[in-house]
């Protein structure tokens, strides 16, 4: 609807602008960013080109620093994915496959609901993993039983993960829940099926990516199902390093930014407010393009003397457009915004866009994000975040800090269009929100974080699996 889609964009990057950031980044950061940009779906056929050769680099990287989760190593360990795609969850299940494997321990992957015909995301996917020293086997026959029934842990993400116990382990079901770790991302009521979770009291433990969710879980079981919560661990997410090193490097930051802005056909002086998530009405891009066009109507009230301002609506599907995002291209044209709204094709390299803009808005509705990674991820590029006041930003976010916080629904629009509003019009509360956002990262929001927080849980996890045999 913008001047440019930017559909695609990042293959163009690979070709014309590789020789410049090899040049100008340092070549950890290089290497690192290469790397992640090989899930991009734009891009991934990078990824696919020849089997042999990538399930002959199944060697796993040994870490070379000591690691909270040493005490996994040659454990074997079974993940259990309800799917693998480009969404949260599989995505945060191979996170913790490859921070296992760099300790040397055993994982095997099960994905339980694959398509009938071959998928190239999934083939790409399949193949990073394998390359990194994951076995990824069947989700039934009797491999996949004889597995679970040796594993130290399973680990089952997802609600929907549960399904799968009784269709494939049926009567060894019993004796694989003292070794589940049931990890939990959904914060939707239709999750609340005990056809999902029945065997949800009986595992070794749950963990949850906030307290906010973790207490809805409690809440929601015991009141729609009359079950009990098993003992549940909060961990909040933390940024990768890749992430990290590009989101420190100056350098490489000013390259992403420019392509991308060049791309998009916006100025340097623009101000560009993003949401990035997949596009849902639960994601509230309805509301946010409501509140942008509220807060252009007061810029143009007050006569207020600001830079050009852009909304970019990161996560469409250009291929398959749906019912939901129309309307919201529909709102664009009703309200003659074309030249200020921007629709991005989703991707997995969000780290030129985060390069790229000056404000995150998060604009989760009903009971928010379960955690939201794109807001911390946000926040390392020293971005300040416009967020609901629901769910996992509410941990995630200072309000007033290292944010602004508003309401969820309708009543949230206005308020919204006021902080946006606040920041065009205050850049060094902006930039100050930001650098405190920054520290706040690096405080409590890193990979190192996670594993630490993780290695407890697996710790405690562990030790009930054994005073179980006993």
């Amino acid at each position: 609807m913008g001047k440019h889609s930017a559909t695609g964009w990042w293959v163009p990057l690979t070709k014309r602008w590789i020789l410049a950031l090899l040049i100008m980044l340092s070549i950890s950061t290089a290497i690192a960013f290469f790397i992640r940009a090989a899930l991009d779906p734009c891009d991934r056929h990078l990824e696919v080109s020849d089997k042999k050769r990538v399930q002959s680099q199944s060697v796993p990287r040994i870490a070379t620093k000591s690691s909270p989760l040493s005490f996994m190593k040659s454990k074997l360990v079974l993940l259990v994915s309800h799917e693998l795609s480009l969404s949260g969850g599989p995505l945060l299940l191979m996170e913790l496959a490859f921070l296992l494997r760099g300790v040397g321990t055993k994982v095997n992957w099960i994905t339980i609901q694959k398509p009938s015909e071959e998928d190239e995301v999934i083939y790409s996917l399949e193949h990073k993993m394998w390359d990194r020293g994951v076995q990824v086997i069947s989700a039934k026959g009797q491999e996949t039983i004889n597995t679970a029934l040796k594993a130290d842990l399973i680990v089952l993400n997802t609600a929907v993960a549960g399904k799968w116990l009784d269709a494939i382990l049926k009567e060894d079901v019993p004796r694989v829940l003292p070794n589940v770790l049931w990890w939990i991302h959904e914060m939707r009521g239709h999750y609340f099926k005990l056809d999902y979770v029945k065997h949800l009291p009986l595992v070794a433990g749950a963990m949850i990516d906030s307290h906010v969710t973790a207490e809805y879980w409690k809440n929601r079981t015991r009141e729609r199902l009359r079950i009990k919560m098993p003992d549940t661990y909060v961990v909040h997410l933390g940024n990768s390093k890749e992430l990290m090193e590009v989101a420190e490097d100056n350098v490489a930051k000013r390259v992403l930014r420019d392509h991308v802005r060049e791309s998009l056909g916006v100025r340097n002086e623009d101000l560009l407010f993003a949401i990035i998530n997949s596009v849902s009405r639960g994601k509230g891009q309805d509301l946010f393009l409501r509140s942008f066009y509220e807060s252009l109507e007061l810029i143009k009230e007050k006569k207020l003397e600001v830079p050009s301002v852009h909304a970019v609506i990161i996560g469409s599907d250009m291929n398959a457009q749906t019912k939901f995002e129309s309307e919201l291209r529909n709102y664009v044209m009703q309200k003659k915004i074309q030249d200020r709204v921007h629709f991005v094709n989703k991707t997995l390299t969000v780290a030129p866009y985060l390069a790229a803009i000056d404000v995150l808005v998060q604009n989760s509705q009903a009971w928010g994000q379960c955690f939201g990674r794109i807001t911390i991820e946000a926040m390392a590029f020293q971005l300040p975040v416009l967020g609901t006041a629901a769910g996992g930003t509410t941990e995630i976010v200072v309000n007033g800090t290292t944010g602004l916080l508003h309401p969820v629904g309708k009543e949230g629009i206005t308020p919204l269009a006021k902080n946006i509003v606040k920041l065009a019009t205050h850049v060094e509360r902006r930039l100050t929100m930001g650098k405190r956002g920054y520290e706040r990262v690096k405080e409590i929001f890193q990979e190192h974080h996670m594993a630490e927080r993780i290695a407890v849980v697996l710790k405690e996890v562990l030790k009930k699996s054994k005073s179980h045999l006993y």
